[in-house]
């Protein structure tokens, strides 16, 4: 793969795979159908926020490979980002609410420590992420109260 097609791989795989796992569940969503907590967004700000967050994701893996290699720090944001895209799965098209409580958890945990290896090796991509973080503490939130009024 030339370094260009690399670069744009690194940039876009989030979004495009973000991209491909929406168009999969559109069929299954009934988001507005299900009782929602307090503070729960409207449902045409998820795919705004999604699409800014993959792209700071796919943005950070980009600067962060430019300058570096750890094989860890690779591993832990690939099993994130599959973490993340089947939670999509499991919540709107197999209704497992209570099984994605335990599934986000597994994602904080992952990110969490993505940041970690980032803060220690490249903080730019750390920083790039506090947004993405941030957003899935709130969705833990979402999901956790969905699950107790649904």
């Amino acid at each position: 793969m030339n370094n260009i097609v690399k670069k744009l791989f690194y940039l876009f795989f989030p979004l495009i795979m973000g991209t491909l796992i929406g168009l999969i569940i559109t069929n299954y969503q009934d988001y507005s159908l299900l009782n929602k907590p307090l503070l729960s967004p409207p449902p045409f700000i998820f795919p705004l926020i999604w699409s800014i967050l993959y792209l700071l994701l796919g943005l950070s893996f980009l600067l962060y490979r430019n300058n570096h290699n750890n094989p860890t720090t690779i591993k832990v944001y690939y099993l994130s980002l599959f973490v993340n895209l089947f939670w999509s799965i499991f919540f709107f098209a197999l209704k497992w609410y209570f099984f994605t409580i335990f599934w986000t958890i597994l994602l904080l945990i992952l990110v969490i420590y993505l940041l970690y290896l980032f803060y220690q090796e490249y903080k730019p991509a750390f920083y790039l992420n506090i947004p993405y973080l941030l957003w899935l503490i709130f969705a833990t939130y979402l999901t956790i109260s969905i699950y107790i009024l649904n």
